[in-house]
């Protein structure tokens, strides 16, 4: 069973919310009384309150925890999203054992759990790295890089992509040299993919061809509301030339920075890759 972090969040928020209002306006003033009364018949020594007014433990401990649980769900749901890439799929962009933050702002605030967009504030781009819910499993989170918007054709012939009839750009600059859990695309060629987008600018990110293996053909119109996304290890990549598309109400946001990197097999840290852009 996934552990949904997000419900636990809205369920401690909203409990100890709770006990902290009706201890704020009935409990804690029925309890005051009581005690200040109980004082003046001499039935509890000390101050005028006496022990008998104090809280419970449990209004004590959702006096502590809701102001921290509140903060961590606003970040977490409106601001930005820690993830952990258990993957090959990104590669070489995104290694096995980097842990990102994702921008939850970009595409427009979303309420928690129902996940409602409340303010749209920008749309996706052609090249932007997302964490989206997987449209066949929507408690498991992917990560991939968006090849198509809506109503774009995309056509995958082999290692050729083309958008819109155009064959995007590749150049190869190397080899790939994998280590520790990325060994398994060692001696893959990189090469250079220059993704187009609709404002004219062009995003320059690296893929990973393994020669030799099987990979899928055919070509696609991508539906109104819906993006077509591809791993940049395009021959180890469950992606939508696979399964489909992503529905826009699937997308988490977009992946900007990775702040930590920890190979839990050999309990290795890269620090070279801490604070690393993605593009």
């Amino acid at each position: 069973m996934n552990f949904d972090l997000e419900f636990v969040l809205v369920v401690g928020v909203f409990l100890t919310g709770v006990i902290w209002l009706l201890d704020a306006r009935w409990w804690g003033p029925k309890r005051r009384k009581q005690a200040y009364e109980a004082g003046l018949r001499g039935e509890v020594a000390g101050d005028k309150d006496g022990d008998s007014s104090r809280a419970p433990w449990y209004v004590e401990y959702s006096r502590s925890f809701f102001p921290v649980l509140l903060a961590v769900l606003l970040l977490r749901s409106f601001v930005a999203e820690p993830f952990r890439i258990p993957s090959g799929s990104m590669m070489p962009t995104l290694l096995v054992g980097d842990f990102i933050l994702v921008n939850k702002f970009d595409y427009g605030l979303k309420l928690p759990l129902i996940h409602t967009k409340i303010l749209p504030i920008g749309e996706p781009q052609r090249g932007d790295v997302v964490v989206f819910r997987y449209p066949r499993d929507p408690s498991v989170d992917y990560i991939k890089r968006i090849i198509g918007l809506p109503g774009d054709t995309i056509t995958y012939d082999g290692n050729k992509l083309y958008i819109n009839g155009k064959l995007v750009p590749t150049k190869i600059v190397g080899r790939y040299a994998g280590e520790g859990p990325n060994h398994l695309m060692g001696g893959a060629i990189v090469e250079q993919e220059d993704l187009p987008r609709r404002n004219g600018s062009v995003v320059k990110h690296d893929i990973l061809i393994m020669p030799g293996r099987p990979v899928p053909t055919g070509s696609v119109v991508v539906p109104k509301g819906e993006y077509f996304v591809m791993g940049d290890n395009r021959d180890d990549s469950n992606d939508s030339r696979y399964w489909g598309f992503v529905p826009q109400k699937n997308l988490v946001g977009r992946a900007f920075l990775i702040w930590f990197n920890w190979d839990f097999q050999d309990g290795q840290v890269d620090f070279h890759r801490i604070g690393d852009l993605i593009h």
